[in-house]
């Protein structure tokens, strides 16, 4: 008996994602946004460094539509703004590489969106040049202009290095997108918990009991099934875990909206990378995660994850922060997800710990690391499963990294005499 030709159940559910692809696209506007071109210099940061000051802001994806007349985000491109204020006898030129070593000249850019005319690429060249900084910043002048680089959405990292004939001043920024829709913006740190919930801690050895108490997982929202592993501490405030981890190529997770599922179901077909793509909630202290953040690689497949909540211990007066990382190296089409997609994760957990931690010893913020106990040992021959149902394994500890302001050089890095990762070889028996 023969069997009649059909199409495989493969290209049957892609045919309505790329309807839906498609529809999407079409709804999308190709006019400018009405928004105050001028709106990003409310937004400014400003630095000094002895008789120099440099003020910087990020347009958002709108705001630069207005002020180029282009939407340049659709290119990848993003301007960066500048102002440099010299008040001494020296005469500083800015270094775009030093921002953006891939940086856009601007009638590259201008090229990018050249009409069919030649006088029509003419004013757009004209316009861009306009709006460039230039160069030098002679003594006693201020000079303000954009530097075009590479699109990074979430939180910008911003390195301004300024060189005369015998100085170098450096400048550096973390500015925040307030047009993207990032999951710690969900939640007021502030309200979590009740003063009289916060455990105080000065020292270490209590430290280390209060963390070796913690939950051993992350739950489902219903808090009765196990999810993965909690095998991650950063002790440290808001403002030098950010910045370490930008530095560091870590970007942001968007929450679950229409943008953010739209792109996530063409990275999914395209194979293609999504930097910001929307994580799964897990939860601990009965909510989802307070932050997520991710390191893509080449495609949508492959990508370091973690997700952070804000726990109510406070050592020495800093933040305590609970989560949870792992290794993504596939992805497999699920109805369970809005994004018709989920993740497949390297079933060694310890292998994405242990790159975290390196990662950030490069960061200059890590001051300290030790570990203490957690899940216990899960051996690869007993794995356990996550939500997912993807199998897990560790030698069940948590590597707890305290960061701080001041830059810290790998041999400075403290190594608590705590728990050893090489003295839990069980999980390989």
């Amino acid at each position: 008996m023969k069997r009649s030709k059909s199409k495989s159940p493969c290209k049957l559910w892609m045919i309505p994602l790329a309807v839906l692809m498609l529809v999407m696209q079409g709804c999308a506007t190709t006019k400018p946004p009405s928004v105050d071109p001028l709106a990003y210099k409310n937004r400014a940061k400003s630095s000094v460094n002895e008789d120099v000051t440099v003020t910087v802001a990020v347009p958002t994806n709108s705001e630069a539509w207005a002020i180029y007349g282009v939407d340049l985000a659709s290119k990848n491109i993003q301007p960066v703004w500048l102002e440099v204020r010299n008040q001494s006898a020296d005469t500083y030129w800015f270094l775009r590489s030093g921002l953006d070593p891939d940086y856009f000249s601007p009638s590259e850019a201008a090229f990018a969106f050249r009409k069919d005319s030649d006088e029509a690429y003419r004013k757009i060249n004209e316009h861009f040049r306009n709006l460039e900084f230039k160069n030098p910043v002679r003594p006693g002048s201020t000079e303000a202009g954009f530097a075009l680089v590479n699109l990074d959405e979430g939180v910008k990292a911003i390195d301004i290095d300024l060189v005369s004939r015998e100085k170098v001043k450096s400048f550096s920024f973390i500015i925040p997108d307030p047009d993207f829709k990032a999951d710690y913006k969900l939640v007021d740190y502030e309200t979590l918990y009740d003063i009289g919930d916060i455990i105080k801690i000065e020292d270490e050895k209590e430290l280390r009991r209060v963390l070796e108490e913690l939950p051993c997982c992350t739950t489902n929202a219903d808090g009765d099934k196990y999810g993965d592993f909690l095998n991650l501490v950063i002790v440290g405030e808001p403002d030098d875990i950010v910045p370490a981890l930008v530095r560091r190529n870590w970007h942001l997770t968007e929450v679950m909206w229409s943008r953010a599922i739209l792109r996530s179901i063409k990275s999914f077909l395209q194979g293609e990378r999504y930097r910001y793509a929307p994580i799964s909630p897990l939860h601990v202290y009965g909510r989802p995660q307070d932050v997520g953040w991710q390191k893509a690689r080449g495609s949508v497949n492959e990508r370091n994850h973690m997700r952070f909540w804000l726990s109510p211990i406070r050592f020495r007066g800093k933040r305590v922060f609970v989560g949870q990382i792992s290794r993504d190296i596939g992805v497999k089409f699920t109805f369970k997800s809005p994004t018709l997609a989920t993740h497949v994760i390297d079933p060694d957990v310890d292998e994405a710990r242990r790159y975290f931690v390196e990662d950030l010893a490069y960061s200059q913020a890590l001051a300290g690391i030790g570990y203490v106990k957690g899940v216990g040992v899960v051996s690869k021959e007993a794995p356990r499963m996550n939500l997912g149902g993807d199998p897990i394994y560790t030698d069940g500890l948590r590597a707890v990294l305290f960061l701080e302001p001041r830059p810290y050089s790998i041999s400075e890095i403290e190594q608590l005499e705590w728990e050893s990762p090489l003295a839990h070889p069980g999980r390989w028996k």
